[in-house]
């Protein structure tokens, strides 16, 4: 039988999940094995890259047993993942130490370092990154430091889904959105030389950059022993996974827009062109021409649980409920309860509730934090219309797009249609439509369109725009006037 079958790899930091797409009919099998965040010290994010490959292997295995899956029905095999993690492997493609994510924070003094190195190269404009936490370089710097005998028997430095691809019998390769992130190439691939001179970081380490639908290998004999894959399958590169689920959410056009209402806030929004602002950041698209600025917000569905422990663990349906019954914006919660990450990038902020009098009920905070959080993604679309893109359509993903009370928070408070994703598995499986698009099973980057499914829009209603209108500028002042104040407090308690 003609294949007709592509595989999806997803290395997320809890679990791999792995699922089948049939070209034909859609989805038909997915597995999902746990796996374990490494922290040995406060600050330190790792995983082991064996677990990771164990569990693919696994996995693999699994699904074809599952589904019933013949070998040369399976045309190929892409891969996503947490982005930049930084994987160490030797000239035998074995990993040297456990992974470093990207939200590992080990490498202060060395971010300032690099940051000083590059302060008159304006790698911002150059990258489409700053100088952060999730930079390469800095980390690089660190292990070059405090690792000497593990640096010495580096050959190449991957990403975890790059990894991953390699491990099944892929050529070394860095995907494009890695290359962005890491801070070490320009927006167009180019080694930024002053970038690695600042990280001790020799070129020749970090090997090809390769986009989204390339191949670069096939499944290895070992490999295919293991799985009951047929050796030869082909290997294509998939990409970051916040990427690949706005493009299964179907953002593909600008205007278009995904809210992903998780534990933190994600926003990405479809360009034209390589918009670069320091409030955003900035990903390539998986559709060659096309661009994803993104902002991500420290709070939402963490901020969400907060508050239900805090009212004795109330059901949320319940809590909509009641929260429906009561004053739109009549408490402003400003949602900086870790800190802010995009647009502002403050560590420092604290959270508050303004408003209060004895009136208030827990629905009324409830609400308040509902609201603060479609604030929050109101501020980023202001930023996006600064950068000169305006977003038209919004569609929304993730565990808070089960609340239609939530969403239509959103659809007032952004004025503009809220589409739900219907049973959106994300990443994966993009990765398995990329798979397809790579190998010739789909005929193009628009063919994803016949696996997505949309709900009934959520349409903003005029008096509540008018109202959230006024409500938002007030929490913009708010935010701003709070802000010293939270700085002293973060300050006077940081080592408490």
């Amino acid at each position: 039988m003609p294949a007709h079958v592509t595989l999806g790899i997803d290395i997320g930091t809890t679990g791999t999940k792995i699922v089948a797409l049939d070209v034909e009919r859609g989805l038909i099998g997915q597995v999902t094995l746990a796996s374990q965040l490494i922290s040995v010290q406060p600050g330190y994010a790792e995983a082991d890259p064996a677990q990771w490959s164990d569990n693919v292997l696994t996995g693999l295995a699994e699904l074809l047993a599952q589904t019933g899956i013949a070998p040369d029905e399976v045309g190929a095999i892409a891969a996503t993942g947490m982005v930049p993690a930084v994987v160490l492997v030797d000239d035998q493609g074995r990993p040297l130490r456990n992974a470093i994510l990207q939200n590992d924070a080990r490498a202060v003094a060395e971010i300032d370092e690099v940051r000083d190195a590059l302060a008159d190269c304006d790698p911002l404009t150059v990258t489409g990154s700053a100088v952060t936490q999730q930079s390469v370089g800095p980390t690089a710097l660190w292990l070059r430091r405090h690792e000497p005998e593990v640096w010495a028997k580096v050959c190449h430095i991957v990403g975890s889904y790059d990894y991953i691809l390699m491990s099944l019998g892929a050529e070394p390769h860095v995907e494009q959105n890695w290359a962005i992130e890491s801070g070490l190439f320009t927006l167009s691939g180019a080694v930024f030389p002053q970038s690695f001179e600042a990280a001790g970081l020799d070129p020749a380490r970090v090997p090809m950059i390769a986009g989204p639908g390339s191949q670069v290998g096939q499944v290895s004999a070992q490999v295919a022993q293991r799985t009951g894959l047929n050796p030869g399958t082909a290997l294509v590169v998939g990409g970051a996974d916040h990427v690949l689920s706005a493009f299964a959410a179907g953002v593909q056009s600008p205007g278009d827009a995904l809210v992903k209402l998780g534990g933190a806030g994600d926003i990405l929004a479809a360009s034209d062109a390589p918009v670069v602002d320091w409030r955003v950041y900035l990903d390539a698209h998986p559709v060659p021409g096309l661009w994803l600025p993104n902002g991500c917000m420290a709070t939402s569905g963490s901020l969400i649980r907060w508050v239900q422990n805090l009212l004795g663990g109330t059901p949320l349906p319940q809590l909509d409920d009641e929260a429906d019954q009561r004053p739109a914006a009549q408490v402003l919660c400003l949602p900086y309860f870790l800190g802010e990450k995009s647009p502002l990038h403050d560590p420092m902020l604290r959270g508050s509730f303004a408003g209060l009098h004895l009136g208030v009920t827990g629905a009324d905070l409830y609400r308040s934090v509902l609201e603060g959080i479609a604030f929050g993604f109101r501020h980023h679309f202001e930023v996006f219309d600064s950068m000169g893109m305006s977003i038209t359509r919004a569609l929304v993903t993730n565990g808070g797009s089960r609340s239609r009370f939530w969403k239509q928070i959103h659809a007032d408070v952004l004025n503009v249609p809220l589409y739900p994703v219907i049973d959106h598995p994300g990443a994966s499986l993009a990765a398995a439509e990329i798979a397809a698009i790579g190998v010739g099973l789909l005929p193009d980057w628009s063919a994803i369109q016949r696996f997505l499914e949309l709900g009934e829009p959520l349409l903003p209603r005029p008096q509540m725009v008018d109202l959230y209108a006024q409500a938002y500028a007030e929490w913009r002042e708010l935010g701003q006037a709070t802000q010293p104040i939270s700085h002293e407090i973060a300050e006077r308690t940081h080592s408490l």
